[in-house]
């Protein structure tokens, strides 16, 4: 059944960042499963999926990586912590990859896709785009964060987006410089603890009539 209006508002004014999580509650494994599956279902250009999501589980990492985020309690205290990286080069082979797993999955002869090949070659590996390729796949991890933040609102799921961290040094303590990718930003999931005084502040923004326009 599709979700009333009322719901998703409901939903989306009774989230907010949360800054205290209750270290002791846990996100259960089936609904973890799916937030796992709207990350895979992001879309991105072409289809291309020019992110990693490192789900950061090891107590002692997590440990490691707070200095690095302005010692922000968040990335200990939360139950899943999701480090977004982006993909540094877009190859031919990134392209090739993306063409033969539709072909597979579609059940399409091998060459049947040459064409979107072709341009995502001629776009994203060559052509002008690829001078700033780190910054359109930086672009591309924001859907996929927009689209956790968003689910997990909607299955009572709390969360925290974090930009304030050192990405050269989450990129040491994980490994991703040496697999291609750098990190862009991180985002704590679990569920708000009863002391977190931001959970009762009033949200704050302005009208529609402010930040949108008819043309």
């Amino acid at each position: 059944m599709l979700l009333s209006n009322e719901t998703l508002l409901t939903q989306f004014h009774s989230r907010y960042a949360t800054k205290n999580f209750d270290p002791v509650r846990k996100i259960p494994a089936a609904t973890w499963t799916t937030l796992e599956q709207v990350l895979v279902l992001s879309p991105s250009s072409y289809g291309l999926q020019p992110w990693r999501f490192v789900i950061v589980r090891n107590p002692q990492l997590r440990v490691t990586l707070q200095p690095l985020t302005l010692g922000q309690p968040q990335v200990v205290d939360c139950s899943h912590f999701v480090v977004f990286a982006r993909k540094n080069v877009l190859t031919g082979a990134d392209a090739e990859k993306l063409v033969n797993r539709t072909t597979d999955v579609r059940g399409m002869p091998r060459g049947a896709r040459r064409g979107c090949y072709d341009t995502m070659v001629s776009d994203g590996v060559k052509g002008p785009r690829s001078v700033w390729v780190k910054e359109w796949t930086e672009r591309q991890t924001y859907v996929a964060l927009g689209n956790l933040m968003t689910s997990a609102a909607l299955l009572g799921v709390d969360a925290c987006p974090m930009e304030g961290l050192d990405p050269a040094g989450y990129d040491a303590a994980l490994g991703l410089g040496t697999i291609g990718y750098s990190t862009v930003c991180a985002c704590a999931l679990g569920y708000r603890a009863g002391n977190d005084p931001s959970a009762a502040a009033r949200k704050v923004r302005y009208d529609f009539s402010e930040v949108g326009e008819p043309r």
